[in-house]
């Protein structure tokens, strides 16, 4: 009996997130909760400072519950590092993805694709590939199937914007 290709799709989505970190209890901090960092770590933003750079997004973008963006980074966790400084994995790390050009970073191998895109990574640009990393760049290495919730996706894009851009001043 052969499977479809949706059925196979769907095999591969649950596999694909049965692999996946899972956010650690101790990562559960509201929007509005602020934390010590561990040593070594960068300060914890304060509520101003991620409202600032949540402003900085687009409209649509604003509204965003960074919890709930915290909680779907788990499923990007097995692959990708925030911290400035942090590691490479099977993907890079995502520090300063705002503002910065597609497979660029270096030190990290892209696929041809990515290295050729041509584009800057901004909301809306992350928002699509989210939603659909093969559907925008069908040569990419990028595993992830995407992800179909536009509120999920807001949620997530506003969560990384705080998480991988310097402090705000002031």
């Amino acid at each position: 009996m052969s499977f479809s290709v949706v059925a196979r799709l769907s095999i591969f989505a649950v596999l694909a997130l049965a692999a996946c970190g899972q956010p650690s209890s101790n990562n559960a901090n509201t929007a509005s909760e602020t934390t010590a960092a561990p040593a070594g770590a960068p300060p914890e933003l304060t509520d101003a400072q991620k409202k600032t750079l949540v402003a900085e997004l687009p409209a649509a973008y604003q509204g965003a519950d960074l919890s709930n963006g915290e909680a779907k980074f788990a499923i990007c966790r097995s692959c990708h590092t925030l911290p400035e400084s942090g590691e490479d994995m099977t993907g890079p790390n995502l520090w300063g993805i705002f503002g910065s050009k597609a497979g660029a970073k270096p030190g990290f191998s892209f696929s041809d694709d990515m290295k050729n895109a041509g584009w800057t990574w901004d909301a809306d640009r992350i928002n699509k590939w989210i939603e659909n990393p093969h559907g925008v760049l069908p040569g990419t290495k990028m595993t992830f199937v995407g992800m179909p919730s536009p509120t999920d996706r807001r949620d997530l894009i506003a969560f990384l914007k705080v998480q991988t851009s310097p402090a705000p001043k002031g």
